[in-house]
C-alpha cells in the first residue's frame, strides 16, 4: 500500500507550506504529497516550492480544477515543476469541480464536464509528448481555437520545453461516466466516496474504461484517503469533524449538483446526506452539523489511540482495489504510524537512495 501525504492548504487564510512535515514523510517512504485548490491558494505553486526542498517524493495535485487554466497551461506548469524537481516526479490529478465554482469563480460555462475532461487529458498528452504541433478537434476544447471571436490566425504549436520525465495524469471522480473515462485515459484514479464496497460499486465503470482502452492498464493506481486523529477522546474528535462534513455535504455545491452529498450517499448514508443538505440550504447549519452520523465520521477515519488505529486499520483503510492511501493526520505520530503499519518506513530504510517511489 503506497502512502500519500494530503495537505489542505487551500482551506487556509494564509499560505504556509509545511516543509518539515513533507520532508519527514519523504524520509518515511511516502510515495507522494498532494495539494488542492478551490477558490483560495492554487494547487501548483506549493508543489514548485516543495520541489526545491525534497528529492524523491512525487509532487501531486488532488486536484487541479479544469476551469482554473487551459490544458496547455497545466501541461506547461507540470513540465516546469518536473524540471525543477529532477524529472518523473509530477502527478497532475484533475477534477471538474462544480457549477458554483466553474461559473461563479472562473466565469466559464459548466457545459459537458465529461467531454471537457476527455479533451483536456488528450491535449495535455499531446503537449507533453511533443510528437507534433498540437491540433485537437474536441467537443468542448479545440486547438487552434476557431470559435466565436476568433481571428482565424491561431497556429498549431509544439512545446519549446522538453519534458524532464513522465507526467502522470490522474482523474478524481465519483460518478460512472468520469470514472470510466479515468480508466480509459488516465494513469490513476482518485475516487470520491469509495467506501468498503467501493470496488463492487465502481468496477463496472472501471472495466468499461479498460475495455475502451484495449485492456486493463498495468500500473493503474487507485488512491483512497484516510484521516488519522491520534487522541484520547474519540467522542470529541468525532464531533470536531462534523462541521466540515456538514459544510461539504450540505453546502459545497447546489441543491442539484453536490458531489460530496453523492459521495456520502454512496457510502450508505443517503438519508443522512439528504437531511444534512436540506437543513444546510434552509439556513439551519447547526442542525445540519448535528445531523452528521457518528458512524459516518468514525467509519471513514481512524480516530483514537495508536492501538485503536492499529486495530481498525484493516477495516477502515484496506479496501479492495486501492493501491494507495492519501493520509491526513493531526499529529506527526499519525503519519509515522501509517508508515509503520504499511511497511513504507521499512522500505525507506532499505532504500536510502530514494528509488522506491
Amino acid at each position: 500500500m503506497k502512502l500519500g501525504l494530503g495537505l489542505d492548504l487551500y482551506r487556509a487564510k494564509t499560505l504556509e507550506v509545511p516543509v518539515d512535515l513533507v520532508q519527514m514523510c519523504e524520509g518515511l517512504g511516502y510515495h507522494s504529497v498532494w495539494t488542492a485548490e478551490a477558490y483560495g491558494s492554487d494547487a501548483l505553486t506549493p508543489l514548485a516550492y516543495l520541489a526545491a526542498h525534497t528529492s524523491r517524493i512525487k509532487l501531486a495535485t488532488g486536484v487541479a480544477q479544469l476551469a482554473a487554466r487551459s490544458p496547455a497551461a497545466t501541461a506547461m506548469a507540470a513540465m516546469s515543476i518536473d524540471h525543477l524537481a529532477g524529472g518523473n516526479r509530477v502527478i497532475i490529478g484533475l477534477g471538474v469541480s462544480g457549477p458554483q465554482i466553474v461559473e461563479g469563480w472562473y466565469g466559464q460555462p459548466w457545459g459537458s464536464p465529461a467531454g471537457r475532461l476527455r479533451d483536456y487529458i488528450s491535449i495535455m498528452r499531446k503537449v507533453v509528448s511533443r510528437e507534433e504541433a498540437v491540433v485537437h478537434d474536441g467537443t468542448e476544447i479545440s486547438l487552434p481555437y476557431v470559435g466565436p471571436g476568433s481571428t482565424g490566425e491561431g497556429k498549431a504549436l509544439k512545446s519549446i520545453l522538453h519534458p524532464a520525465g513522465e507526467i502522470e495524469i490522474w482523474v478524481a471522480s465519483g460518478g460512472p461516466l468520469n470514472t470510466a473515462l479515468a480508466a480509459e485515459l488516465a494513469d490513476g484514479w482518485l475516487p470520491m466516496g469509495y467506501g468498503n464496497d467501493g470496488w463492487s460499486t465502481h468496477a463496472p465503470a472501471i472495466e468499461k474504461g479498460w475495455r475502451a482502452r484495449g485492456g486493463p492498464h498495468d500500473g493503474f493506481e487507485i488512491f483512497g484517503s484516510v484521516n488519522i486523529d491520534i487522541t484520547d477522546d474519540v467522542r470529541a474528535a468525532v464531533e470536531a469533524r462534523k462541521p466540515l462534513v456538514g459544510m461539504y455535504v450540505g453546502g459545497m455545491g447546489s441543491r442539484d449538483s453536490n458531489f460530496h452529498r453523492e459521495a456520502m450517499a454512496r457510502r450508505g448514508f443517503s438519508d443522512a446526506a439528504d437531511r444534512i443538505q436540506a437543513l444546510w440550504l434552509a439556513g439551519r447549519k447547526d442542525d445540519a452539523i448535528a445531523a452528521v452520523p457518528d458512524d459516518y465520521v468514525d467509519s471513514g477515519a481512524l480516530i483514537g489511540s495508536a492501538d485503536r488505529v492499529r486495530s481498525r486499520w484493516d477495516a477502515v483503510a484496506v479496501q479492495k482495489g486501492l493501491t494507495g492511501l492519501i493520509v491526513r493526520s493531526n499529529t506527526d505520530e499519525g503519519h509515522v504510524l501509517a508508515a509503520e503499519i504499511t511497511g513504507a518506513r521499512d522500505l525507506a530504510a532499505d532504500d536510502p537512495g530514494g528509488t522506491n517511489p
